[in-house]
């Protein structure tokens, strides 16, 4: 696959591959110009690269959302770019056959419950790792939020976050562009579940968790309520916080 391949032979080429399907992986969906101008490639370079990745099977190309194609006026609906499945397997996973074994054990031997049970100590463990930077961050939910999205990514989840909604619908949509734990998660839902709940516990409001990659979904999204008076503006530019 383009991933493995191109690390290993260590070229220029290889090494830009890597870093567009790192963008779609974080941003997505995204489209080619604005790939471009996040990586600084020309147009003829991006869509190289885009339909290098394409045919390889990790990406796969999506209409924008209708309020987008409306925003861009009349002519062809604009594409963007997500990760398909075989994109995600490329990237870190964490042993996810013997994982879903041991719980599969679990479930038999114990029940259904003991594995709920894990699934909310595992969440545990990792509130308990993420609650300092959290914390530190204030009482500020946006604040919060990026520093939540900070230590997901950091633990490869390439996460990012972005203001959505209006009025009383306004907050932050936490994404997160890979989960190590996918193939498992959607044999077992309890896992996204107790994250879910962690995540509530960390920023100290009822979020909602709105799609997620074990549902097939092409990033895991939860939307995280804030005042609107505490949003900050929108980057056009980029579509996240600063």
């Amino acid at each position: 696959m383009i991933i493995g391949n191109t690390t290993r032979q260590g070229d220029t080429e290889g090494r830009t591959r890597d870093l567009v399907l790192a963008a779609v992986t974080e941003r997505g969906p995204i489209s080619a110009s604005a790939l471009g101008r996040d990586l600084g490639l020309t147009p003829a370079a991006v869509r190289r690269h885009l339909d290098a990745l394409a045919e390889a099977g990790v990406i796969v190309e999506r209409e924008a959302p209708l309020s987008a194609s409306v925003a861009r006026g009349r002519g062809r609906p604009a594409r963007q770019w997500v990760v398909a499945a075989a994109g995600h397997d490329e990237l870190p996973s964490h042993y996810d056959d013997l994982a879903a074994q041991a719980l599969r054990y679990l479930a038999t031997a114990a029940g259904p419950e003991a594995v709920s049970a894990f699934a909310r100590h595992r969440a545990q463990e990792i509130e308990s790792r993420y609650a300092a930077t959290v914390t530190t961050a204030g009482e500020d939910p946006v604040a919060r939020a990026r520093a939540l999205v900070e230590v997901l990514s950091a633990d490869g989840f390439a996460a990012s976050a972005r203001p959505v909604g209006t009025g009383a619908m306004a907050g932050i949509q936490v994404c997160q562009g890979h989960c190590p734990v996918r193939q498992v998660a959607a044999e077992f839902p309890a896992l996204c579940q107790a994250e879910t709940d962690a995540f509530s516990r960390l920023l100290g409001v009822h979020v909602q968790r709105l799609s997620t990659l074990a549902r097939g979904q092409h990033v895991c999204t939860t939307f995280v309520p804030t005042p609107v008076s505490q949003l900050p503006p929108p980057d056009r530019s980029k579509g996240h916080l600063s």
